[in-house]
Formats: structure tokens, C-alpha cells, sequence
């Protein structure tokens, strides 16, 4: 594994904010080690380059590039790289830092604008940890900040340092499970909030809470993700995965890619291949 890691002596603010411990680079080798561990911190993973997976004990979820990774801490997980497309991703541990996220103890960003900006922030904090020359400590401490505050914009003010409310943990994870599940469907937010037995505005507020983004946006982010490993892998026309996928049609499904991912289905299959 080529894993670089600088560990940082910042001391706890008197508001209790939270504390980088560590940042860490890792690219995939041949002794990449993918066993379950947890950390007593909560981990931020930045995926930089290449493809891969990030596993808990009951899921495994597709991870690339503009994909951000927020770990609670104590939750065991793991990551797993394509051979043939090395995963590579910047990681802080954080101390005091929870998020709102399901019952599994992480969530999932894709993070479509702000990626250049955030990537600055990674690229000097590492940097400054690496050389650590007088005041570094206050230099991090401000870029984890900076880094905070740009991801609770893309959450919705998800992060904090206390739990959600446990109910609507179950239920906005029930709808994403189901999602998950099912995602090849033609799913409503009508037939997601009967599913969990919620009003569907209700529904539609407390899965952003929870997760960043809404039931639907987050149907057709787990579309695209899957539309990228068969834009890769596969020979199938355009069209038939857009079928695939649920999408309704191949102009939706070509609209809905190049709005996540800044290309087209077609650039992204000439560009990984």
C-alpha cells in the first residue's frame, strides 16, 4: 500500500470542536490489506482516483472519484480496490465529530460542485502535516474547518456532534436499503413514503437530513453508479442501459449522468476504456 500519514498535536478547542488527529494518502498495492477495522475517531475518506468499494459488515457500496465517505466512530469497515482501476483517497481522522447517518454509522457523498476547492484544502493540510513547520496545527485546525463546513453545505447541515432522532434513522434507512434493493425499478416517492409508512414531504425532509440528499436524488445517484461499472464493463448500447436502470428514457438517463458526473455516458465509456 502506498500509504503516507501524518499524525497532528492539535489540543481540544474549549467549544469542544472537532479535532484532525490524522491525514493519510493511500493508493492501492499489492499489499493492500482489506480486512474490517474501526478507529476511535470518525474517518472523512476523499476517493481521488480510480474505482473500488467501501464495506461495512453487511454492505459493500461502489466508490470513484468525487465520492466522499463519512465514518462514525467504532463502525467497522473496510475498503476494496478495482485491479485494473487502482483506488487512491485522502483520509482524516476527526475526533468529536458524529454524523446523521443511518444505522450502518456512515454516509455517502457524491460531491458534484465544490471538489476543486475542497481537494486545495486536502492538498495544504497534508502538506502542512507532512512539513510540519511552526504553526502548522493552527493551519489544519482552520482547513478542517473550511472542509467541515463546505461538506455540511452539500449535506444540509448534517454534521454535528450529537445523534438523529432514532426513529427517523430507521425509517429514512429502510427507504435506502429499499433503494438499494430496488433501484432497477420505477420507484416513487409516493410508493417510498407508503413503504415507510410516512407523509412523503416528511419523508422527502427527513431523508435529506440524514443522508444529503433526497429519496429520488439518491435513486438516481444509485443508477449512475451502477450505469459507470456497465459503461465500463459491459458492450451494452446506451439505450439498453438506460433500460437496465429504470431510466425512462435515454435522453433522461444522458441528462442525469452528465449532471452527476460533468460528461457524458459516452465520454465517461471513452475515457475508461
Amino acid at each position: 500500500m502506498g500509504q503516507r500519514q501524518y499524525t497532528t498535536s492539535l489540543p481540544s478547542s474549549p467549544e469542544e470542536a472537532p479535532r484532525l488527529i490524522y491525514v493519510s494518502h493511500d493508493q492501492y498495492s499489492g499489499d493492500w490489506n482489506s480486512s474490517l477495522h474501526t478507529h476511535g475517531c470518525a474517518e472523512l475518506f476523499f476517493i481521488t482516483g480510480g474505482h473500488g468499494r467501501f464495506c461495512t459488515r453487511r454492505e459493500e457500496i461502489p466508490v470513484a472519484i468525487h465520492d466522499a465517505v463519512i465514518v462514525n466512530a467504532n463502525v467497522p469497515h473496510t475498503e476494496a480496490s478495482q485491479l485494473d482501476s487502482p483506488l487512491e483517497y485522502t483520509v482524516l481522522g476527526v475526533e468529536g465529530l458524529g454524523t446523521m447517518a443511518g444505522a450502518e454509522g456512515y454516509t455517502m457523498l457524491h460531491l458534484r460542485t465544490g471538489w476543486e476547492e475542497l481537494m486545495g484544502c486536502l492538498r495544504l493540510m497534508f502538506r502542512e502535516a507532512e512539513e510540519s513547520l511552526p504553526g502548522y496545527e493552527q493551519v489544519c485546525r482552520s482547513l478542517l474547518e473550511v472542509v467541515l463546513i463546505r461538506l455540511n453545505r452539500q449535506r444540509d447541515a448534517a454534521l454535528s456532534g450529537g445523534p438523529s432522532d432514532p426513529r427517523a434513522s430507521r425509517d429514512c434507512d429502510l427507504v435506502r436499503r429499499y433503494i438499494d434493493n430496488h433501484f432497477k425499478e420505477n420507484l416513487s416517492l409516493d410508493q417510498l413514503a407508503q413503504l415507510a409508512h410516512l407523509n412523503k414531504y416528511y419523508l422527502s425532509h427527513a431523508f435529506r437530513r440524514e443522508f444529503g440528499v433526497s429519496p429520488i436524488n439518491y435513486l438516481i445517484s444509485r443508477r449512475i453508479e451502477e450505469s459507470r461499472f456497465l459503461l465500463r464493463e459491459t458492450d451494452h448500447t446506451l439505450s439498453l442501459i438506460a433500460q437496465i436502470l429504470g431510466f425512462s428514457s435515454l435522453s433522461y438517463f444522458s441528462q442525469c449522468f452528465r449532471r452527476v458526473e460533468g460528461i457524458s455516458p459516452l465520454e465517461y465509456r471513452r475515457r475508461h476504456r
